[in-house]
């Protein structure tokens, strides 16, 4: 992932009802959600909802199709794990850093 691509994201969820969306996005699978029990769900304004997750689309962390009249919403899972990937890149300099892991196990002295 380039890091013009990661800054995006990372400033698409950097907001409260955006952060809130997609992890009811994240929580509802590949069925995903239609704009309208998103906002209901987040308390928003349908047409503030509409923004937010045009936000969220630009950024590349959720796709859309059309179901009859309504257009669902899903987390782009490909997206969120190379998010994480980069963020978890060179974790713990490549040393065990699970919780509880000994000091062993993460090279330290």
């Amino acid at each position: 992932m380039q890091a013009e691509a990661v800054i995006r994201a990372l400033g698409a969820l950097a907001q409260e009802h955006r952060l809130a969306t997609f992890r009811l996005l994240v929580q509802a699978g590949s069925d995903g959600m239609a704009a309208g029990a998103l906002a209901e769900a987040v308390g928003l304004p349908a047409s503030s909802m509409s923004f937010h997750l045009a936000q969220l689309s630009h950024a590349g962390l959720v796709t859309q199709r059309r179901q009859s009249r309504s257009i669902i919403y899903t987390a782009d899972y490909a997206a969120m794990g190379a998010l994480m990937g980069y963020l978890t890149e060179n974790c713990c300099g490549g040393a065990s850093c699970a919780p509880g892991a000994t000091a062993e196990e993460r090279n330290v002295a």
